[in-house]
């Protein structure tokens, strides 16, 4: 079975993820992994990003640099031309009101049900759960980018065993070894990239796959 590295892993996921968002659509993209999505947005539609901090048209980092312009997860940002800025509780209206199309969110675990844990493994210092919770349940559609394993171990579950952040929520889960849909009846491929086989990513995935 191929092995990619963090980077690859990560640019395969997040350059996958982009091509999933529609035209003339509102994103939140999540701290960590889909931060790195800004990098690989069609050049041909047109996508507003949404940052819980308090601005949507959320850019690239800027050549050059801006230390008052920072994303949810506190990493340097740009802002669009036709970018705003506003305070907290305008920012969470926003996806509080259903405005948000698509959020893209890492996660530790996602089972077979939709279900999704991201913000705490017990017994370590955690943050909390910030603006997850919300996202999940204010946004229109849900993927989850995240890299299929966590050193060998399963992320994809037949049932969450870390607190969750929130249920039945996730649409889609995009990993560097292929995409997955939820549906009622269970985790249905929609594709496996080509370095892998059906078989070698049901081996690293507890939950049961469905084929078209």
């Amino acid at each position: 079975m191929k092995v990619l590295s963090k980077e690859e892993a990560q640019e395969r996921i997040a350059r996958r993820v982009a091509l999933e968002l529609p035209n003339n659509s509102l994103v939140n993209l999540g701290i960590g992994l889909p931060t790195k999505v800004a990098n690989f947005l069609p050049k041909d539609i047109t996508i507003m990003l949404h940052s819980e901090n308090g601005f949507v048209g959320l850019d690239k980092a800027p050549t050059i640099s801006d230390p008052s312009i920072v994303n949810a997860g506190g990493q340097q940002a740009g802002i669009t031309p036709n970018g705003a800025f506003f305070d907290s509780a305008t920012s969470f209206g926003i996806v509080r009101g259903g405005h948000i199309d698509v959020t893209v969110l890492g996660a530790l675990q996602v089972d077979e049900k939709g279900n999704i844990a991201n913000y705490l493994i017990p017994g370590k210092m955690v943050p909390g759960m910030g603006g997850a919770m919300d996202l999940l349940v204010g946004a229109k559609k849900v993927i989850v980018a995240m890299e299929h394993t966590n050193k060998g171990k399963w992320k994809i579950l037949k049932e969450c065993t870390l607190p969750l952040t929130a249920a039945k929520v996730v649409d889609k889960i995009i990993t560097e070894m292929g995409v997955f849909n939820l549906t009622s009846e269970g985790i249905l491929v929609e594709e496996i990239f080509s370095d892998y086989t059906f078989d070698e990513v049901q081996s690293v995935t507890e939950a049961k796959l469905l084929k078209k």
